[in-house]
């Protein structure tokens, strides 16, 4: 082989390595560049995770007072519940004992009424 044969090739070689090393380190910085995006979305990720529970824990607490609220509104339509069935039950008994009486006073009243008749029957009679 003659030298310049051989400088040429020396030189491709030269040249293709540092083709290579150049190649090398864009594909480096570019992986460092795309790790370092990934950083970012795995640190704001992490923001919204810890953000997510402190709200979880905050609505959890609401959770709870709502709850305990239902139970207590529950609690008192139970009440009214059992208080209209009595209401209920007193109308009822009034409703029958106003019944009872207006029958008792058509009684009386008829019974007056007899009375009286008999009573201007025998003052005829005198």
């Amino acid at each position: 082989m003659s030298t310049i044969a051989t400088i040429a090739i020396i030189a491709a070689v030269v040249v293709l390595g540092i083709f290579l090393f150049v190649t090398l380190r864009r594909v480096a910085a570019e992986r460092e560049r795309k790790r370092e995006r990934m950083r970012s979305d795995v640190a704001g990720h992490r923001q919204q995770s810890d953000a997510q529970v402190s709200r979880a824990r905050e609505l959890g607490g609401k959770v709870d007072s709502r709850v305990a609220r239902a139970e207590e509104h529950e609690s008192e339509a139970e009440r009214h519940r059992v208080e209209a069935e009595r209401h209920d039950a007193e109308a009822q008994a009034e409703r029958e004992q106003a019944g009872e009486l207006a029958r008792t006073s058509e009684r009386a009243g008829r019974s007056a009424g007899r009375h009286d008749e008999r009573a201007a029957e025998i003052e005829r009679k005198l």
